[in-house]
């Protein structure tokens, strides 16, 4: 069902919107979470140790699946709260045709470069077999990844956020028992354990990709316009790319600055790559649900700004920061109380150096959930306004802080333990940053709207 975001209550309007969302994003989740239970469990801890070290890199293909997904989503939803349906349906397909051509551009680099890849991040001889054979299957499922994130994204951007959350549901729920089916009964087809987690996820990917772009093509085909819409447009995909481009930047670098942090890890042995596997898995978790909700609110703020209701955009902010910091509270409070007892989900086995790893691992990140909750929440209201600058310029900073830190304190005595302390330091001062810059330019906007009822008040 499609939702007017420019109506309504701003708190009762984000919540019934973004909870599916946050559902979403938890069952997106589950996909990586499932490979690692699965080959930490059923195959043992190099298995889980390989899963763990090729997710860096896949996270740079998710980078540019992501940027396609936030810049469609943001010109349809500022089209939608326009009304301007031809432009709208426009964008959809301009979208869906450049993310073919660029998802066919990274398959092809990916499949010729992921032994580089693989060296740069100096992945360790016993698990580097088996962490190239996860990354190359997985980069034959870049298209499933590229067009579910665009549909994703469409859905959104028309206030809908149930349709995913069901396709999600189903599939992430299917992925967990295929990963157990593929790892166990057929063990002698995939006989290195990896593979079939990694199959696994593409067939699961594959049918929820299918599925929603059917329903994208069901829900527009019922959206009536005058005049046939183009195909594609070159203005329309330079709207997209300005919101697309810097997301992808600001997600690749990100995801460039966490293969740095992974080659600091792999030089402290598999113990501690298995550990720092499993909870970052979970600090991923956390993190891709609160941005996911973010995302929600980049819709928000672009429907608003879309139907000339700046003002509304300031309440949605507080709504929005009061929505994720109770969605924060019950998983800051598990993750830092039973840290060990989550990491031993993902290890049948673990060894001292994984358990100790992960639970301090979660520790430490696990307070700090609440100030990059505020950071998201700022991005979103950001990225709706397609105040890309801005929006650059904390997270370039939240990276650059935590990348320095990592290799500068994990020299120290501190060792492993001040890799992890650079989370908290690069979040905490990114969000000081992005709320500054929400603050600054939502109050002028506001002004700028009021100034001309004053001046007609002060003229009677």
């Amino acid at each position: 069902m499609n939702r007017d975001l420019t109506v309504g209550n701003p708190n009762t309007v984000l919540r019934r919107f973004c909870i599916p969302l946050f559902g979403s994003i938890i069952f997106q989740q589950l996909y990586n979470i499932a490979d690692s239970f699965v080959a930490g469990k059923f195959v043992g801890e190099q298995a889980l140790a390989a899963v763990g070290n090729s997710y860096e890199i896949t996270l740079i293909f998710i980078a540019f699946a992501f940027g396609c997904n936030i810049g469609c989503s943001v010109i349809v939803s500022q089209l939608f709260g326009a009304k301007r349906f031809r432009d709208m349906k426009t964008a959809v397909s301009t979208t869906l045709i450049a993310s073919g051509v660029l998802c066919l551009l990274l398959m092809t680099g990916g499949l010729l470069f992921s032994t580089d890849l693989l060296r740069l991040i100096h992945t360790p001889e016993e698990v580097f077999e088996a962490s190239k054979l996860y990354l190359d299957i997985y980069i034959l499922s870049l298209p499933f990844v590229f067009y579910y994130n665009v549909a994703t994204g469409i859905f959104s951007a028309l206030g809908n956020s149930k349709t995913p959350f069901l396709f999600l549901m189903c599939s992430s729920l299917a992925n967990i028992g295929m990963d157990i089916l593929f790892t166990t009964y057929f063990s002698n087809v995939f006989t290195h354990g990896v593979d079939g987690v990694a199959w696994a996820t593409f067939l699961c990917q594959g049918v929820s990709c299918v599925l929603a772009l059917i329903f994208v093509y069901r829900t527009f085909s019922e959206i009536r316009i005058e005049e046939k819409a183009p195909l594609f447009s070159w203005h329309l995909l330079g709207r997209i790319s300005t919101i697309a481009i810097p997301s992808i930047l600001q997600q690749s670098f990100v995801s460039f600055g966490n293969i740095i942090i992974q080659s600091v890890i792999n030089t402290f042995g598999t113990g501690v790559m298995a550990g720092y596997s499993a909870s970052v898995k979970l600090n991923n978790l956390v993190i891709t649900s609160l941005t996911t909700v973010g995302n929600g609110i980049s819709n928000f703020t672009a429907q608003n700004i879309g139907a000339g209701k700046t003002v509304r955009v300031r309440e949605g902010f507080r709504a929005g920061l009061k929505l994720v910091w109770l969605l924060c509270l019950p998983l800051a409070v598990l993750y830092f109380f039973a840290g060990s007892l989550l990491v031993r989900i993902f290890l049948d086995a673990p060894s001292s150096a994984a358990l100790g790893t992960g639970a301090q691992f979660l520790r430490i990140v696990a307070p700090f959930y609440f100030v990059v909750a505020a950071k998201l929440v700022a991005d979103g209201m950001l990225r709706g306004a397609a105040l890309m600058k801005q929006f650059m310029v904390t997270t370039f900073t939240d990276l650059l802080l935590r990348v320095a830190l990592a290799k500068a304190l994990s020299v120290t005595a501190l060792g492993s333990t001040g890799i992890w302390l650079a989370w908290p330091i690069g979040w905490t001062v990114a969000t000081i940053l992005s709320v500054h810059f929400y603050r600054r330019h939502f109050t002028r906007a506001a002004a700028r709207l009021l100034s001309p009822l004053r001046n007609k008040v002060t003229s009677l």
